[in-house]
């Protein structure tokens, strides 16, 4: 853009010099040229007026340029234990942000939640190339955070999950996580002072970010939904059939699996180096199934259990009409864990969402974040929440 504008302004200094006519001919010409030289001016002013606009659209983002791993050296990590709502269930909160972010408010404080299976800090602080999903967000100034909810990752695990998964029923449903996401949100709001924050979950994360906005949408600013679950006409791919205990067990090989459903031979989003990345450090956040041979996660089963009783029975597990926030639908092309036609039921049934968008992405999956088109994704929702801080036109 800023070569499209020396163009103009330059084009109209050399018209000025080869098309003014000596003093003495006829006036007319010169009111022609004049019209045509300030037409040309305005445009140029117009152009500048815009680059000064997209240069302030956002009090709080830098340029993507900006962005790198050495400035990961100026970002403050801080690992917590919030309190759920019953006595003895302690959920793990990472918080990220630059050490020269001081001010917080609404539009930059974002709190994400993970999927059904694993924790997220593989899914939003996985470091691949130097860089992950947080640390371009803390970069870019917000105050971000991730949850495990209880049952998962570093959150605290009910005794249910230290015996034999059949002797008792799934635990951790859609309804316990939507209460341990108020549980750290509200702490999240306590602890910066603000009224709300923005939010964020990815596959079955957006059942439980989507349940906890329809509940508290006073306290949302921004709602996305990435990978979004919805009324499923498709088989699941983590519900194996049978009888459901507590939990599942996962293996590296059932993750691989997993990942590489439905895509064409040939297509390869993720380097084989980033998944055995992210296998390392995913299959050792089990403190049990990190001593096995083969290593396993213990996945709850709470989220199986509602997709057989709501999403594959054609109920949903909240009201779409109850989000009355700004929502972002974004999917991978690719994606055979919430295909597309999820995001595309849901989205006209956001009615009372007063600004709603869906976004699909080219040549990713439903772990995108973690692959080489992971960009396409982090712009689109860094956009989408810079949004809020704009003027709005009528």
């Amino acid at each position: 853009m800023n070569s499209f504008l020396t163009i103009i302004v330059s084009f109209s200094a050399r018209e000025a010099a080869a098309f003014t006519p000596p003093y003495e001919e006829n006036q007319m010409f010169r009111l022609i040229f004049s019209a045509r030289f300030n037409r040309l001016l305005t445009l140029s002013l117009f152009v500048c007026l815009h680059l000064f606009l997209n240069g302030c659209a956002s009090k709080m983002v830098m340029s993507d340029s900006t962005i790198s791993p050495q400035k990961n050296a100026q970002i403050l990590i801080e690992d917590f234990m919030v309190p759920s709502d019953e006595p003895g269930i302690n959920l793990y909160v990472r918080n990220k942000r630059l050490a020269s972010t001081a001010q917080f408010h609404k539009d930059n404080v974002l709190l994400f939640v993970h999927g059904a299976t694993y924790p997220s800090e593989t899914g939003f602080d996985l470091r691949l190339d130097g860089l992950s999903w947080m640390d371009v967000l803390a970069q870019q100034g917000f105050d971000v955070y991730m949850l495990d909810i209880r049952g998962y990752g570093k959150s605290s695990r009910t005794a249910a999950m230290d015996q034999p998964a059949l002797q008792n029923p799934p635990i951790a449903d859609t309804d316990t996580a939507a209460r341990d996401f108020a549980s750290a949100a509200n702490w999240i709001r306590q602890r910066r002072g603000v009224d709300k924050i923005n939010v964020l979950g990815h596959s079955w994360g957006t059942s439980t970010a989507a349940l906890y906005t329809s509940r508290h949408a006073d306290k949302v600013n921004r709602l996305v939904l990435y990978a979004p679950v919805w009324l499923r006409k498709s088989v699941s791919l983590t519900d194996s059939g049978g009888a459901l205990g507590a939990y599942r067990t996962v293996t590296i090989e059932d993750a691989f699996k997993r990942k590489n459903t439905g895509l064409v031979p040939g297509r390869e989003p993720q380097p084989k180096e980033w998944f055995d990345a992210w296998a390392e450090v995913t299959f050792a956040s089990d403190p049990v199934g990190s001593m096995a041979n083969p290593k396993y996660v213990r996945a709850p089963n709470g989220s199986v259990k509602d997709g057989r009783l709501f999403w594959s029975a054609g109920k949903p597990v909240y009201n779409p009409e109850l989000i009355t926030v700004p929502t972002l639908l974004i999917v991978a092309e690719w994606d055979a864990d919430t295909p597309l036609y999820m995001a595309e039921t849901l989205f006209p049934l956001l009615t009372r969402s007063p600004e709603k968008k869906l976004v699909i992405l080219s040549e990713g999956t439903h772990g995108i974040m973690n692959e080489v088109k992971r960009f396409n994704l982090f712009n689109e929702v860094t956009r989408f929440y810079q949004d809020s801080s704009l003027p709005q036109t009528r």
